[in-house]
């Protein structure tokens, strides 16, 4: 399927691995051209020169911090951008009583203040051309909050709540922001906090997954091609009437009737 959008150029953000990648992947191969951002300069570059060897698109592998203004201005640099699709490793589990303002204030910067910061940069360029496309990577605790993940809870809803006002804002300039509320999907992510289980529970990694999988009525964790392929999907020319909707990928395991 030819999803209209060949000649592109997208920002995809913590994509030299995980859900990122898998994004950075679906849209190469719909004929998008690439600038993927990491902080890790040697995983970043060996994902950018696989994704270029293998789809024939430009890609620009730029390594850099994007929480802080001096990372972002270096990624921002590259553009300007078609598509962006936002994203940042979730904050450590823990209990409410853990966190510190700092913990926070952290967890804002990465998951919250970022993605706003980027959208403010790159919303102007795609309304002046008429056409843009956002795709924010958030979580399912949105929708169905995880108590070991309050900071992850706290700063993801509060981007939920920007793009519901703001989507609507700029959707009659044909520009569409939307959100992917991933469930547990194969990433080092999910290695990260079955670990914390195992830890806890004094169980072996093999128990710990296929507890979690029980949980999931698909019966396994999501995979990074079939994430990559739904956000590119939101990023096509099929999909400029999706505005500000949050889009669950969670194998069926938030039961909810709307």
């Amino acid at each position: 399927m030819d999803l209209g959008i060949r000649g592109k150029r997208a920002l995809v953000c913590a994509s030299s691995k995980g859900l990122g990648r898998g994004c950075g992947e679906a849209l190469a191969g719909a004929g998008v051209d690439l600038v993927l951002n990491a902080r890790g300069a040697e995983t970043l570059e060996a994902a950018a020169a696989d994704i270029r060897a293998r789809h024939g698109v430009q890609v620009t592998a730029v390594a850099a911090d994007i929480t802080t203004e001096a990372g972002r201005a270096l990624v921002l640099a590259h553009g300007p951008f078609d598509i962006l699709v936002t994203n940042a490793g979730g904050p450590p589990p823990g209990l409410w009583s853990d966190w510190s303002r700092e913990d926070f204030i952290k967890a804002l910067d990465a998951n919250m203040l970022t993605p706003i910061a980027l959208m403010q940069a790159c919303l102007p360029g795609m309304m002046a051309k008429g056409w843009g496309r956002v795709v924010n990577i958030t979580s399912v605790s949105v929708k169905s909050p995880i108590a070991a993940l309050g900071l992850s809870n706290a700063a993801r809803t509060g981007l939920t709540g920007f793009v519901a006002g703001t989507a609507r804002q700029v959707a009659g300039k044909g520009v569409t922001i939307n959100n992917l509320l991933p469930g547990i999907h194969a990433t080092d992510r999910a290695i990260a906090l079955d670990g914390a289980v195992v830890k806890a529970r004094g169980i072996s990694m093999e128990d710990a997954i296929a507890a979690r999988a029980a949980t999931i009525p698909a019966g396994r964790y999501g995979t990074a091609e079939e994430f990559g392929a739904a956000c590119a999907f939101l990023c096509s020319q099929f999909a400029g009437f999706i505005v500000g909707q949050n889009v669950l990928l969670d194998g069926g395991a938030t039961n909810s009737t709307m």
